[in-house]
């Protein structure tokens, strides 16, 4: 038997896509209602998890959305690159809130190997980082986000310095 539940009916893919429009529009207790009704019929449907995670998180309900990217997270070979993304970056910052950083971390990081490069998934580890204490490997990632993405002409204009520091922030010359 598959750990993958099977797709959603179409009334009920109707019913998710209008919760979403309604968190789209700025209704999101209304959308979180909805949202709640349909995962109690379809509790392990990562998608819907992943809205529902969505809504609350809207609403600063953190530590209520946890279940449901955790939910989405273990079925997220069935989303598609955009949700995948969107599940480990929203499940990585909500635990950084919670004071989970080791999983927050951990979270994240796996976001990267699934999406190497993405920018938001990088600030948002360095923050995790950072809350660690492993403030070097945030300073790092950061700057090396700046170095490669800045369109500041004066960013632009040290790219070649601040990517070497990114490498070695600690470096001190002892000049002659």
């Amino acid at each position: 038997m598959s750990s993958t539940p099977p797709p959603l009916p179409p009334h009920a893919l109707d019913r998710l896509r209008a919760a979403v429009r309604l968190r789209e529009a700025g209704d999101a207790e209304s959308a979180r209602s909805d949202l709640l009704a349909l995962s109690g019929t379809y509790p392990r449907d990562p998608g819907l998890a992943y809205q529902t995670a969505w809504a609350h998180d809207v609403l600063g309900r953190e530590a209520a959305a946890v279940p449901f990217y955790e939910t989405a997270l273990a079925g997220a070979d069935a989303l598609g690159a955009e949700d995948r993304h969107g599940v480990y970056l929203g499940l990585g910052s909500t635990y950084r809130v919670l004071g989970r950083y080791a999983e927050a971390v951990a979270t994240l990081e796996a976001g990267l190997a699934a999406h190497p490069g993405d920018g938001a998934l990088t600030v948002f580890l360095a923050m995790a980082r950072h809350n660690t204490g492993a403030h070097h490997e945030a300073m790092s990632a950061l700057l090396t986000l700046l170095a490669d993405t800045s369109g500041d002409p004066g960013v632009r204009a040290f790219r070649k310095a601040i990517a070497f520091y990114a490498e070695d922030l600690d470096r001190v010359e002892t000049g002659d």
